[in-house]
């Protein structure tokens, strides 16, 4: 069974992904929110990724970084601690994990490392400027550690468009905002994050062995497509 750690997995994506993974892997899933969930291969540490130490652990074969932000402002209203506060939960935090583990990645079985980034670093979308300058970063390090850690360390990230996540709720406020966010896509869907973890098995897994420094878009045409 492979160890495969994940930071932010008790909700939306994150926990998808757990459910997904945890009958055939021991995961650890490191997250400020507390769980109910309980399985024989699963444990969970209470921890916040930009104020904590990351723990020491014996073996870590994958890791999985979920935290993310949706802070979406007009420019005018976006403050400079608005930049800061999403660039340290989406890259910072990211980057302190991999130096962390890359010792323990380096002996691991099939490792890899899975980041997310967002369908607004590919398609201009107004009010996304934080967000979209923070994944923009992630697609940069996800290019450069891709040539960086080859060939034993592969590393790739998901773009997904809006998901049907808690975090997207304030979005997603009623029928008729789901319906225009339906209609925006050219596949006429917004993604589940069950949709998600699956691509996310596939990327850390033996049959992606030929796949690292990429940026799987998750988009339902609407970054690929002219609607």
């Amino acid at each position: 069974m492979r160890n495969i750690l994940i930071i932010g997995g008790t909700k939306g994506i994150g926990k998808a992904i757990v459910d997904l993974l945890v009958n055939e892997n021991n995961v650890i899933c490191m997250s400020r929110n507390s769980t109910e969930f309980s399985h024989n291969n699963y444990s969970h540490i209470t921890f916040d990724s930009i104020d904590d130490e990351f723990p020491d652990f014996e073996k870590v074969d994958t890791l999985i970084y979920c935290p993310g932000s949706i802070n979406l402002k007009p420019i005018s209203s976006l403050s400079v601690e608005d930049f800061r506060k999403d660039f340290e939960i989406n890259v910072i935090g990211a980057v302190k994990a991999i130096k962390k583990y890359i010792p323990l990645l380096k002996k691991g079985f099939n490792p890899s490392i899975l980041l997310f980034s967002t369908v607004a670093t590919k398609l201009g979308m107004p009010y996304h400027a934080s967000v979209s300058a923070s994944k923009s970063a992630i697609d940069g390090i996800v290019k450069t550690l891709g040539a960086e850690l080859a060939p034993k360390i592969r590393i790739n990230a998901i773009a997904p468009t809006l998901t049907k996540t808690e975090l997207a709720s304030k979005i997603l406020r009623n029928d008729k905002v789901v319906e225009n966010m339906i209609e925006r896509h050219p596949l006429k869907k917004i993604l589940s994050p069950e949709e998600v973890a699956k691509m996310s098995e596939f990327l850390i897994s033996e049959n992606a062995s030929s796949i690292s420094g990429q940026i799987i878009n998750m988009d339902a045409g609407i970054v690929s497509f002219k609607s």
